[in-house]
């Protein structure tokens, strides 16, 4: 048996799945590589919302935490209300944030660090209430006695201070009372961070105990962001973590079809909105029973929630509670160090444990050159130097295949259609010329692994979004606008296959040579960080090769002295 044709049909078979799974995500199917998220604690989406233009829902939330749905306590419901004419707008370092007093809400987020893919001379909208986009940060008080209504993110409040102390780190103090309760919304933002910290002081100025509960609500809609490919796919859709379960992620589809499953109850961990380089996500207190919450508010309105109870609170008393808002890029080193598992919204899969380490190595390469591209380059080097001792036996083996194809093809026309006389003879002079017909694909299949993990590292790192190499690339996580790099690794690619031996079945040349086309087709419309990868990565391999197969002549022409 030819295992080197089995090996080389399952790789080209393996490219053809991958470029019809991307056709199918292009004509807007769903993936043949999507999975259900799965957790031991099942949470219902509720479908029945009434939907406002702020994001209201009637679905039932639990009155304290630890709660239950048996022990409902309703949203309030409201007609269509539309944005505030009178927003509140502060702007940090890296912000520019517009709050609506309706509800205290944080309905639009301008990150200034970072260009709008629509519009380069604009900073990027991440959050936004508008005809285009509904994407808002939401909180609120429930609990009360039927009949009644705690302030929540409908109820008007009142701005109460915006000052900057002397470290510039603004505080924003919002106020609005209903039913007995008052509830002081505290928004502390530092000038250069993208956590915001949020408490929620809650008094009670009525004359009877009351048990209440805060709600913190991200509402988003289903679209994906304006910068995603059609040529691959990066999941969009809330996230739900706790120290259990871990890392789950909710589809859309999932949430429509009431199927998604997530931890639903919790004393620990963060809920979340996810999209390709950018995160929000509320964080309560940790050690703090919650309740989690996925629904569908309307046609292509989502939202996710966090409940926690506040306990007791006695007439004339109060109580507080504390949460970061993190609303930006997925900056891994910034989100660890605010909450555990925060940092997995860069969602490496089942690579996680070869990727984290190679992102960890570019981003201390980066500490020293300065620049993205170069790091790549440089991380590129180190990744061949550590795979040069099977990178060696492989091209040790494709150098001598190589020098016997000329009596492969000898033994073909000899022996014609009898397979197992072929085989035979092509064995028994594999023995003879010492060649291990498996030495060129297994050395490169195990490292496989790696190659994906730097390529997802890549195409996940926020870093990359608007970081320069040289000259045309201005920005690697965008397609090279003049198609020079893709150019550039189609000929590596046709380069390593004249450098490799011929295969002795027509088909199988064919197919090689048809591979360059297809992958550096693709790569026209990939990251320019990427297809820099690809390309550093083949033209090491072609040094390599000529290095070895130089060694290999000499080696054979001494022998026949």
């Amino acid at each position: 048996m030819d295992i080197r044709r089995t090996l080389l049909w399952m790789i080209f078979s393996f490219s053809l799945l991958l470029l019809w799974n991307n056709w199918q995500e292009y004509n807007g199917k769903p993936s043949l590589f999507s999975s259900t998220p799965a957790s031991e604690t099942t949470a219902q989406a509720t479908t029945d919302g009434a939907p406002t233009a702020t994001g209201t829902s009637d679905a039932s939330i639990p009155s304290a935490a630890p709660a239950t749905a048996s022990t409902p306590a309703e949203l309030p419901v409201s007609p269509a209300v539309t944005p505030s004419t009178e927003l509140v707008q502060v702007e940090t370092n890296v912000y520019k944030l517009s709050f609506d007093p309706t509800g205290a809400q944080l309905v639009k987020a301008e990150l200034l660090k970072y260009n709008s893919p629509e519009a380069p001379d604009q900073p990027m909208v991440l959050l936004d209430n508008s005809a285009e986009s509904i994407y808002m940060a939401q909180s609120g008080i429930v609990g009360a006695p039927a009949g009644q209504s705690y302030p929540t993110h409908l109820t008007p409040f009142g701005l109460v201070s915006n000052t900057v102390d002397s470290a510039n780190v603004r505080t924003l103090v919002f106020e609005a009372v209903a039913d007995g309760v008052r509830v002081v919304k505290t928004f502390t933002l530092g000038s250069d961070s993208y956590a915001i910290q949020v408490r929620h002081d809650v008094f009670n100025v009525s004359d009877v105990t009351i048990q209440p509960s805060v709600y913190l609500q991200l509402t988003r809609d289903g679209n994906n962001p304006p910068d995603s490919s059609r040529l691959y796919n990066t999941f969009t859709g809330p996230v739900v973590y706790s120290s259990e379960d871990k890392f789950q992620k909710i589809s859309f589809s999932d949430v429509d079809k009431n199927k998604a499953s997530y931890t639903g109850q919790a004393n620990n961990g963060w809920i979340g909105f996810v999209q390709h380089y950018f995160a929000t996500a509320w964080v309560p207190p940790a050690d703090s029973a919650r309740t989690n919450q996925v629904l569908r508010v309307s046609d292509n309105l989502y939202a996710i929630r966090t409940i926690e109870g506040m306990g007791s609170i006695a007439p004339g008393a109060s109580q507080s509670m504390t949460a970061d808002l993190w609303v930006g890029p997925q900056d891994q080193a910034a989100m660890g160090s605010l909450a555990e598992g925060l940092d997995l919204v860069v969602d490496y899969g089942w690579l996680t444990i070869l990727a984290k380490p190679l992102y960890y190595l570019l981003a201390l390469l980066h500490s020293f050159l300065g620049n993205w591209g170069w790091s790549i380059v440089a991380l590129t080097v180190l990744i061949k130097l550590v795979f040069y001792p099977l990178s060696a036996a492989s091209y040790r083996s494709m150098a001598k295949m190589k020098l016997v194809t000329p009596r492969l093809q000898a033994l073909r026309a000899k022996y014609g259609d009898d397979k197992a006389k072929l085989n035979a003879a092509m064995m028994e002079m594999y023995r003879t010329e010492k060649i291990n017909p498996l030495g060129g694909c297994l050395p490169m299949l195990v490292q496989i692994p790696v190659f994906i993990a730097l390529y997802w590292v890549l195409l996940g790192s926020v870093e990359m979004r608007g970081a320069p190499w040289i000259l045309w690339v201005q920005d690697l996580a965008a397609r090279d606008p003049w198609f020079i790099l893709p150019a550039v690794m189609m000929a590596t690619m046709f380069l390593q296959i004249k450098l490799n031996p011929t295969p002795p079945d027509p088909m199988q040349a064919r197919i090689m040579m048809i591979m360059p086309l297809v992958f550096g087709g693709m790569m026209f419309f990939f990251p320019a960080g990427l297809v820099l990868y690809w390309c550093v990565n083949n033209t090491l391999s072609i040094a390599q090769q000529r290095y070895i197969m130089h060694k290999l002549d000499k080696e054979t022409a001494a022998a026949k002295r």
